[in-house]
């Protein structure tokens, strides 16, 4: 199997995470919006009770709050499948074509970092301490795991291809 078509495959990968996530969240949608409305509410806070943001619990909020990360979810399935069709396309052609052919695949494993890591980790986990939960820590949880592999497809996709085949 060549470097190429592992990068094709992760990103594949990495678009499919998303557009799951997003038919998940909208297949349960009144649980989704429920975990989304406990995070934001920071109830049951008993290690750090003192908050350093203020809690959301006005329902319009709450909805645009998970209405931006359904949004969220599906960019990153859109842009990563697009990137994976790009670089299928070109999986023959010279290392600067496939190179160029890059810009999706790179913009939907970014945008999966912004969507687990900045939306879930940085947002959820330190403006709003969901890890302190259960509920709340498994999604923290789960958004790392999430970040992480997509910030590592990132990193392979993003490292240039040679005209040498491997």
């Amino acid at each position: 199997m060549s470097i190429r078509l592992l990068k094709i495959i992760l990103v594949t990968f990495v678009g499919l995470q998303g557009w799951a996530y997003v038919a998940g969240n909208l297949a349960n949608y009144e649980a989704a919006l429920g975990a989304v409305t406990y995070v934001l509410g920071m109830e049951g806070h008993a290690i750090y009770s003192n908050h350093i943001f203020p809690s959301i619990t006005n329902s319009t909020l709450i909805t645009l709050a998970l209405i931006l990360i359904l949004i969220g979810e599906f960019l990153v399935g859109a842009f990563s499948l697009k990137g994976a069709f790009d670089l299928w396309k070109v999986r023959n052609a010279s290392a600067s074509d496939f190179n160029h052919a890059k810009s999706n695949a790179i913009l939907g494993a970014g945008t999966a970092l912004i969507v687990w890591f900045g939306g879930f980790i940085v947002i959820g986990g330190g403006l709003f301490q969901m890890w302190q939960t259960a509920a709340g820590g498994a999604s923290f949880n789960g958004a790392f795991i999430y970040a992480a592999t997509s910030g590592l497809v990132l990193l392979f996709i993003n490292s240039p291809d040679v005209d040498k085949s491997i």
